[in-house]
């Protein structure tokens, strides 16, 4: 499989970049920062110049691919423009860029409480509108999609067990649970069309997955 990861030198992107090679796929990072490109070879990956901000069309960067994931964000102690212009405004871009180049699969990575942003701290609201909506553009795009809902990230060595579904309830997760669950994601039919959340758990993420 040929993979797309936007926010390629993020700490979800560079895990799941490095579980690609380690499976024998190809693994693409976007990156803005040229600086960058050592650390995704490090971890088996080809690092793709693509600013997602300043670029009005992508669809350069995610030629060829199979899927592409959308694992990319304005980061904490970004204003609320940012948050449009890069959790929603690089989201749609990428939709558009899939579109063009006939890519039909996307996963994105989204965030619990995006299914209510107003129910979310005034520091919050801008981050968990702009997911928001950034999801509904996605499930109206018509591409085979899948938008996962992560609790609370943490560095935290992964226990390949998590929770998974629909009011799973507030919890943290390690980022090397999400990567490996958006691994298993992309081989998975079953969830074309699903948006679940994701938090740790008891459960195999494998069978987690299949039982969605």
């Amino acid at each position: 499989m040929d993979v797309v990861i936007a926010g390629g030198h993020g700490k979800i992107a560079l895990r799941l970049l490095r579980l690609l090679a380690e499976r024998g796929d190809r693994g693409r990072g976007l990156i803005r920062n040229r600086g960058h490109a050592g650390d995704l070879e490090a971890v088996g990956a080809e690092p793709v110049l693509c600013d997602l901000e300043r670029e009005d069309d992508v669809t350069r960067c995610v030629q060829d691919a199979d899927a592409v994931v959308f694992a990319a964000g304005a980061g904490p102690g970004s204003g609320p423009e940012r948050k449009r212009t890069m959790d929603l405004g690089g989201a749609v871009k990428l939709i558009n860029a899939a579109r063009t180049a006939g890519i039909n699969r996307y996963v994105m990575v989204s965030s619990m409480g995006a299914d209510d942003p107003q129910g979310g701290s005034e520091a919050m609201r801008p981050y968990l509108e702009a997911k928001a909506e950034a999801d509904r553009r996605l499930e109206q795009s018509g591409l085979d999609h899948t938008i996962v809902r992560p609790g609370g990230l943490t560095d935290d060595a992964g226990t390949g067990r998590v929770r998974a579904g629909l009011g799973v309830g507030w919890g943290r997760i390690p980022r090397d649970d999400v990567a490996a669950t958006l691994l298993v994601v992309l081989d998975a039919e079953n969830t074309i069309g699903l948006t679940f959340e994701l938090v740790e758990g008891d459960t195999p993420i494998a069978e987690a997955v299949r039982g969605l």
